[in-house]
C-alpha cells in the first residue's frame, strides 16, 4: 500500500532525526512505528481480556445447545418446578 502523509514541522523534524540516527529510509521507520503501535494495542487488548476473565466478569456456562432461543421456556419450566403453578 502506498501512503502519502502530511506531517507538521515538529513531526517532520523527528522523522528527519530518526532517518539520520538509524540510517534508514522514512518508509522503514514508519513501518517500524506502525508495527510497534499495533503490538502495543494488541497487548493492551490481551490485558483487558485477562482482566475481565480473571475477575469473573466474563465466563462460560453450560446448557442446551439451543438455549439462546429456548431460554424463556426453560426458565418457565424451572419456575414451575420450584414454585408449582400459581
Amino acid at each position: 500500500m502506498r501512503v502519502n502523509a502530511r506531517l507538521d514541522e515538529e513531526t517532520g523534524r523527528k522523522l528527519s532525526y530518526l532517518k539520520r540516527a538509524v540510517g534508514r529510509p522514512a518508509s522503514e521507520i514508519i513501518r517500524s512505528a506502525i508495527d510497534a503501535y499495533y503490538n502495543q494495542l494488541l497487548k493492551r487488548g490481551a490485558k483487558s481480556a485477562e482482566l475481565l476473565t480473571g475477575t469473573g466478569f466474563v465466563g462460560c456456562g453450560e446448557g442446551d445447545i439451543d438455549l439462546s432461543v429456548s431460554y424463556k421456556g426453560a426458565w418457565l419450566n424451572e419456575q414451575h418446578r420450584k414454585h408449582g403453578h400459581r
